[in-house]
């Protein structure tokens, strides 16, 4: 019995207002609740991953906010489906979407939780990616709702982490010597000189090696890399993109990635998609995933 996506959303902010990392990861978590027709007391376990967040805040966890926020299990005696919740951030940057799917396995597969809720959300300390144009990130969220599947066809593959060589090439991080009196809003991140090259080059190493580990036939299989929703490359459709404002996608690509995925014309003889993201450290993640019906 695979592990499925159930529903699956994005959210961005356009408003005039200061964007909250909470109020997009429970907008996107919403979101997949309404399309998959479930209440939040169906909802086990909830994994926040997203990194950077409004005013640089750090504690509580943001997992139990949104938790607060979406309704899930807030009193697990008084809920019309009386059940305990449980709420914890993860973070490990553009991997931690897979990080949460390798974990929501193990939840599913031992009946520790019917269904496990990840959302991945990203927004500029100051509130406004928009406004700072030396910031890399979009102000974005992304949520999965997944749950077994009784299509012993569908489903996740194993998860498979990867290291890179060399050190980090980028750093995120709140200079103290800097910050001044308005250091809740401003955040330094230093990327190194093709940062992005050694980026898909990491990517494409882990896709090719999960594929000779796991004998996938990678012209049968559709890669939903680390580039989701940014910029178009010459020759692509601008439209096949979704606008995510300012900034590329962070935690939250491999969620914007599956959804534009979906959208596009299946290529024939498709028969999986492969997840791959790869972000700081360097490290990476793989996992393969073929959706219910294909």
């Amino acid at each position: 019995m695979g592990m499925v996506i159930a529903a699956a959303h994005t959210a961005t902010h356009h408003g005039t207002g200061p964007a909250s990392a909470v109020e997009l990861a429970s907008r996107a978590a919403r979101a997949c609740l309404s399309q998959a027709q479930v209440s939040p007391s169906s909802v086990g376990v909830l994994i926040n991953v997203g990194v950077y967040r409004e005013s640089n805040t750090f504690e509580p966890a943001l997992a139990a906010l949104v938790q607060k926020e979406v309704g899930i299990n807030l009193d697990y005696i008084a809920d019309p489906a009386p059940a305990a919740g449980f709420s914890f951030d993860l973070m490990n940057g553009a991997c931690g979407v897979l990080n949460a799917v390798q974990l929501a396995q193990s939840l599913l597969g031992t009946g520790s939780a019917e269904r496990v809720l990840i959302t991945a959300a990203d927004v500029h300390p100051g509130g406004d990616a928009r406004r700072d144009p030396d910031y890399p990130y979009a102000d974005l969220a992304g949520a999965f709702l997944l749950q077994r599947s009784a299509d012993p066809d569908a489903g996740f593959g194993p998860v498979s982490v990867y290291s890179g060589d060399g050190p980090s090439d980028t750093e995120g991080y709140l200079d103290t010597a800097a910050m001044g009196s308005d250091g809740r809003s401003r955040i330094t991140v230093r990327r190194t000189e093709g940062h992005g090259e050694r980026r898909s080059a990491l990517a494409a190493a882990c896709a090719v090696g999960y594929a000779r580990e796991h004998g996938i036939d990678l012209d049968r299989t559709l890669v939903v890399g680390p580039h989701a929703g940014e910029d178009p490359r010459p020759g692509e459709d601008p439209s096949a993109g979704q606008d995510t404002g300012a900034g590329e996608p962070h935690t939250a690509a491999p969620i914007l990635g599956y959804l534009q995925a979906l959208a596009a014309p299946r290529p024939k003889d498709c028969d999986r998609l492969l997840m791959v993201a790869a972000g700081a450290g360097p490290s990476a993640a793989c996992v393969a995933y073929r959706p219910e019906g294909w």
